[in-house]
């Protein structure tokens, strides 16, 4: 376990991501759209900007929005309704420090071309703030209505991957067979500020874990026991120490129901928590020690006040992991 703790830094990439993610420490981001909509899938995304600049008052380090095309039933979440790329534009124009993520594009659902173009706009726009999410994809239904093969998005996955990564490079050059190929002769505008978009890789999003360890610049990773999710950052980074020059960040999502009681005991619920204050922080410590660099709290399920609710786990959460939290109340 000891490569948790000694391995080198992260690499320095753009603002957002060196802003979130730093050796040892956690940091804690929030979940978009920041509401209570528990039993219908769609929400309302009323006071949606508000919301979004007051976290970024608040002190909070990052927003995170997802890739969700279509409403599927069975799935049971459509994410915050807009396209992802379009919303983060406005919100690039609507704040100014906090980091913007996406977790995660779905890259067999997209042309890598769109991405990479749409990705490095953001970055631009934002001053160097995105930090690009990207998986596989989850939702088979999705799949049939775009003419995708779903047994194909791991290969899809692959050459999606490795065209963004190309496509950052000036008249690149790359051979693909589901995408088209690069032949130096033209060039895609604009570039990343930084060298590259950051690429952290969701779940396994079929591949490997060494394909992750020397490919992705972090890992995003669903909740799990603290032992187990120990040893899953334990077996990720001795890969990353065999394979790499620097040390890559680990983060994972939470559902968070927070209680009035700030010394309820955790109950577990899908992917999260219903807890007190006082046990969030104790559980975050933990994450922290066993090598978690971001949490994403999603209060999707949360039924208090959700104004009021970000500004406690800011004053009470935020102190604790490197962040301070404003001293300005609600209104």
């Amino acid at each position: 376990m000891d490569t948790i703790h000694t391995k080198k830094d992260f690499e320095l990439i753009n603002k957002g991501y060196n802003s979130v993610f730093k050796p040892n420490q956690l940091s804690i981001g929030i979940v978009v759209p920041i509401e209570n909509y528990a039993v219908n899938p769609v929400p309302t995304m009323k006071h949606h900007l508000a919301r979004v600049q007051l976290i970024e008052r608040l002190g909070f380090k990052a927003l995170w929005l997802r890739d969700v095309p279509f409403n599927v039933p069975t799935f049971g979440d459509a994410g915050q309704t807009f396209d992802p790329f379009t919303y983060l534009g406005y919100l690039a124009g609507q704040t100014t420090d906090i980091a913007l993520g996406v977790a995660s594009i779905a890259l067999p659902l997209h042309h890598p071309v769109h991405v990479a173009k749409s990705a490095a706009t953001v970055d631009q726009l934002s001053g160097g703030r995105l930090i690009l999410g990207v998986a596989s994809g989850d939702r088979y239904e999705e799949y049939p209505a775009m003419g995708i093969n779903y047994e194909n998005r791991g290969e899809l996955f692959r050459e999606a991957f490795a065209y963004i990564r190309k496509a950052q490079e000036n008249f690149p050059v790359l051979q693909s067979n589901n995408y088209g190929n690069l032949t130096g002769q033209i060039d895609l505008l604009p570039k990343p500020i930084a060298h590259k978009i950051p690429l952290l890789i969701t779940g396994s999003s079929r591949q490997t874990l060494s394909w992750n360890a020397e490919n992705a610049d972090g890992w995003m990773y669903y909740p799990q026991d603290l032992s187990r999710q120990q040893t899953t950052i334990a077996k990720w980074r001795d890969l990353i120490a065999q394979t790499q020059t620097h040390n890559k960040p680990f983060m994972q999502p939470l559902y968070l129901v927070l209680q009035k009681d700030d010394d309820f005991r955790p109950l577990p619920i899908h992917l999260g928590l219903r807890i007190g204050v006082n046990y969030l922080i104790d559980y975050l410590h933990h994450i922290e020690e066993i090598g978690v660099n971001h949490i994403a709290l999603n209060l999707r399920f949360n039924s208090r006040d959700m104004d009021r609710t970000l500004e406690y786990l800011a004053e009470k959460l935020l102190p604790h992991f490197h962040q301070s939290p404003i001293k300005q109340k609600v209104s």
